[in-house]
C-alpha cells in the first residue's frame, strides 16, 4: 500500500504570504518551520507550514 502524500503551503510569519509548496507524508505530528527567502519581504524569514488551498 503505497503511504499517502499531501502538499503543503510554507507561509511567511511575517507578511502571511503563501512562497513555497512542498508535498511531505501525511503522518506528521508536528508541523514544519524553515528559514526561507521572502519575495514580499525580501528577507530571509521563518516560515511555517499550512494548507495549499
Amino acid at each position: 500500500m503505497a503511504s499517502e502524500r499531501i502538499t503543503i503551503a510554507l507561509i511567511c510569519k511575517d507578511c502571511k504570504s503563501r512562497n513555497y509548496y512542498q508535498v511531505r507524508g501525511k503522518k506528521k505530528e508536528y508541523k514544519l518551520e524553515v528559514n526561507k527567502f521572502c519575495k514580499k519581504c525580501g528577507k530571509s524569514t521563518v516560515h511555517k507550514e499550512g494548507k495549499a488551498s
